[in-house]
């Protein structure tokens, strides 16, 4: 039976279990992140040490994510992730190993820190690479806000404050739990059929097609280098000035929030007065304003056309790094979250949706690559800076620097419209 012009493409039994998929993953995201930060308290009280958590973590998105998302675009993307979880679990195990056996040095928990972040890399751009061939360019906003709600739900709404319950039981618990998650996600995605590799264009038999060029190659020798495959994708990003503009912004954004939650907790379980699980009660806070987000999405997009959407979604973001330097009240902070967190999300949606629909599929993993260099980059580089400026200034100085930076993202959106939106996917679509 046809599909006609009244039925709405339907998102599809694939697409759920990636979505199943990546709930188990991001809870045990959500657990990790704020977990390993409430251990490494157990060890250290210094600013630029808990800091380092963060640093470890977030550094890999600086160092590998440019040759990763050449892979990507190489290998099926769905492997990709398998790997990746399959790393991460196995980490969690090593990290119980390290902590029956009493080891309290912090370093073992940046080694671990910097690998989880590592596979987390792998799998981010793969699993927002594979997104396009599972549901109809029409959905994408729907599927990518579905995926951010149920990504930033389970790792910012769940895994916090069952992370500080789980660490208040035992640090094993603690690690125990974001193990299985990993592997209970590598059980779901092994039920998405299908093959998700990129596949180079038709070739004469004993041949292949350098995608940079189209000059032939003989089979058997080796194809083109990782630098050309990074350097095509840095290319199209630097010639799409409207991608270009929101990777800034991301990146920008990102410097604050990983400056502001890298010392958040001294602030939190210091002069707030917060217990751990209290801590993780808060920070899921912007979760939920991120469920909300990713429900809202697609409706405020289509109300409100893509450039309002983003003004407001970025302007609302912005009190998630401001209202703690004006503030030690939890409930007034709480609101921020709220509000920040569905900003984020619809910002988010609506970005990510330009990009899948604007990037040809063979370069959408270099292309994500290129923009989390920048937009995730900035986190490890925010995180030392807001260990560094807590430890001389003091942690509240950090979120009123950090405020101004986020308030200088905005300025990238002036001369940003709608005409100018739709006029490049138009260009993408033909």
């Amino acid at each position: 039976m046809g599909v006609t012009r009244s039925d709405p493409p339907r998102l599809g039994a694939p697409y759920r279990r990636l979505w199943t998929s990546t709930a188990f993953s991001s809870l045990a995201d959500g657990l990790f992140r704020v977990g390993l930060p409430l251990v490494a308290v157990t060890m250290t009280r210094s600013p630029t040490l808990i800091a380092g958590i963060t640093l470890a973590v977030t550094l890999p998105w600086l160092l590998l994510a440019l040759p990763v998302g050449a892979l990507v675009d190489r290998l099926d993307r769905r492997h990709v992730m398998l790997g990746a979880n399959l790393v991460r679990a196995a980490l969690a195990v090593a990290l119980i190993g390290l902590l029956s056996s009493d080891v309290s040095a912090i370093w073992v928990l940046y080694a671990i820190a910097f690998g989880v972040g590592a596979a987390e890399v792998y799998y981010e751009i793969a699993a927002q690479s594979i997104v396009p061939r599972l549901v109809h360019h029409d959905v994408l906003a729907r599927a990518n806000g579905r995926l951010f709600g149920v990504q930033l739900t389970a790792d910012e709404f769940i895994g916090p404050p069952l992370a500080g319950l789980l660490v208040a039981t035992g640090a094993m618990a603690a690690v125990a739990a974001p193990g299985a998650l990993w592997a209970l996600g590598v059980a779901v995605l092994l039920l998405v059929r299908g093959r998700f590799r990129v596949d180079s264009p038709a070739a004469p038999q004993g041949t292949a097609r350098q995608p940079a060029t189209g000059r032939m190659v003989r089979m058997g020798r080796r194809p083109a280098g990782l630098r050309r495959d990074i350097a095509e994708g840095v290319r199209f990003l630097w010639r799409q000035p409207l991608l270009l503009r929101f990777t800034a912004m991301n990146g920008l954004f990102n410097l604050a929030t990983s400056a502001v939650f890298a010392v958040f907790v001294l602030q939190a379980l210091g002069p707030m007065g917060l217990s751990e699980a209290a801590y993780g009660v808060l920070l899921s806070v912007i979760a939920a304003g991120s469920l909300v987000g990713s429900g809202l999405a697609e409706r405020v997009e289509r109300t409100l056309g893509r450039t309002r959407t983003l003004w407001t979604s970025y302007a609302a973001a912005v009190p998630t790094v401001a209202v703690p330097a004006l503030t030690t009240n939890a409930y007034v902070i709480g609101a921020a979250f709220f509000v920040g967190g569905a900003g984020i999300l619809v910002s988010n949606v609506v970005t990510v949706s330009l990009r899948q629909r604007i990037t040809p599929d063979r370069l959408l993993g270099r292309v994500i690559s290129a923009h989390r260099l920048v937009a995730w980059g900035t986190k490890p580089l925010g995180a030392a800076l807001g260990g560094i400026i807590g430890e001389l200034l003091g942690v509240r100085i950090v979120f009123a620097v950090m405020t101004v930076v986020a308030l200088a993202m905005l300025t990238a959106l002036l001369g940003v419209d709608d005409r100018r939106l739709d006029a490049a996917v138009r260009a993408a679509d033909h």
